[in-house]
Order: structure tokens, then sequence, then C-alpha cells
């Protein structure tokens, strides 16, 4: 983690009130994971003291180049989409943990909602870049607020749901799910808490559904605790989550959801979990 200065190359308007902003950021761009995210620093001048969180959209560590996803919802994010090629900011990151991918997986499942696109769109990349499979399941209220098949890498299968439907299937997202639960060997999701609840639930019987028997431990093993990095890749899902941070390194607590076994700081301990970690009755 280091604090930077990143400098704008190009912005353009993606989606109504969404922005795709590329940086220059060699090092960031050189050392950051797929579910990472960076924290912003807005102009103190304006009265926007606290930084602002945004994931790592897109890194190119040959190029060190990365992208964020900035959808405008308040003076920092428009701020942020104002700015013209050649200004800087700070950059403080990467931050957080991110997604743990099992090195025998090949096909992978990525689920998003809205700008929640930006939580996955890195491991899209990355999984591409390694050879696996990936599709990509998209839901939407209505067909203008579709992520734009271009900016995806060729090889994804790309399917999308939208609410009206306008596009693709007529429904939920979470529809879609049960086509591939049996191809994935691990899924991946960012989105509103509504989405990732409703695929927690999904992911907690898929077990039964696909009659997948759990065996007893062998005698002596131990196993990996709750949180770690073995049980995240053992994990079916795993979520990114979108908070709002004060300091993003886990000193300030703004950031906390409630977790099966306590209370867990997104950017600590996430933004990315297993989905088993959380306790989404809690969390509503």
């Amino acid at each position: 983690m280091r604090l930077l200065t990143a400098r704008l190359l190009d912005s353009r308007e993606i989606l109504p009130g969404q922005w795709l902003m590329r940086w220059e950021a060699p090092w960031l761009a050189s050392t950051a994971l797929p579910g990472q995210f960076v924290h912003v620093r807005m102009p103190e001048w304006a009265g926007m003291l606290l930084r602002r969180p945004y994931r790592l959209n897109t890194f190119d560590r040959i190029a060190g180049e990365l992208t964020l996803h900035v959808r405008v919802a308040g003076r920092g994010s428009a701020w942020l989409t104002q700015l013209r090629p050649g200004e800087s900011v700070e950059m403080l990151g990467p931050l957080g943990r991110g997604f743990e991918v099992d090195p025998r997986s090949r096909h992978l499942l990525l689920i998003a909602g809205g700008a929640g696109i930006s939580g996955v769109r890195a491991l899209a990349d990355t999984a591409v870049a390694e050879g696996r499979q990936v599709t990509i399941l998209f839901g939407a209220a209505r067909a203008s607020e579709v992520y734009p098949a271009s900016l995806l890498p060729d090889e994804v299968e790309y399917l999308v749901a939208t609410q009206d439907g306008s596009l693709g299937h007529h429904g939920d997202v979470t529809e879609l799910v049960g086509t591939y639960e049996a191809w994935a060997d691990q899924a991946f999701a960012a989105g509103p808490p509504g989405l990732l609840a409703a695929l927690a639930r999904i992911a907690a019987g898929r077990d039964a559904r696909l009659g997948v028997a759990r065996l007893g431990r062998k005698r002596g093993a131990n196993p990996d605790p709750l949180g770690s990095p073995g049980a995240r890749r053992k994990s079916w899902l795993q979520v990114a989550l979108q908070q709002t941070m004060g300091c993003a390194v886990g000193a300030c607590l703004g950031c906390v959801v409630t977790g099966v076994q306590g209370p867990q700081r997104v950017c600590r301990e996430g933004p990315v979990f297993a989905a088993a970690e959380i306790d989404w009755e809690a969390a509503g």
C-alpha cells in the first residue's frame, strides 16, 4: 500500500451517470489484484474531507495504467468525473483482500448488478489471461443501463437480464445462475446487497441440488479457518462488498459488516469475502 499521485489519461461516459476513467499509476497497476480498491483524495477546499473508495476496475501491469468505473452519486464522484486529462489526484492503495481463485478452477462464473460490474471486471481479464473459461451474468433495470459488451474481453461469454425485459432475459439475474451452477468451479459476485444475499442463498443450497457429498476430514487434518485464503478458495461463492469507508485501513470501523463470527471490516478483512462468512440476515 502506498500514497501515490495518479494522472488522468482519459475519461468517458459509458452509461448515463457512469464514467470509465483511465489513470497512469505504474506502481498501483503493477501490484494490484482483482477485487482490491483504492482510496481517492477529494479536494479539501470543497469541504470534502474524506477520501472515496473506488474498486480497481481494470489494471495493465505493462502499461502502468488502471481504470476506475465511477458512478455519479454525490459531490465527490461528480467532482472526479469533471477532471480533465492531465490532471492528477492522490490515490492510496491497492487496499483490501482480493479474490481467491483456486489454481484448479477452469470455469469461473462472474455475476454483477449495475455498477457492481467494477467489482469483478478485473477478474475477467486475469482469468482469461490464465486460460480459464469465463461467463459473466449481468443484471440491470433496463437496456439503457446494461454494461457495454465491447468493454469486455472477446473470450468472455456475456449474458444479460433486465427487469423490464428490454434486453436479454426478462427478470432478475439470479434466475440465470441455475444454468451455470454445475458448470462453474467457482463463482464471484458484486452488486447491491439484495443481489448478494440472494446469491448467498443459492450457493448455500447448491451442494444439495447437485448431489454433492460432504466427506469427513482425513484424520489429523486441520480445516482452513473461516476467512483464511484456503477457506475462501474452497467456497463456491465469493462476494465483493461495497461500503462507505472513512480511513480504509481498519482504524475507524466505519465499514463494519456483521459476519457469522463477529464484526468484519470491509476495508481489511474484505472487500472480498466467502459468502458463508457474512450474516446475511443481520446485514439486511
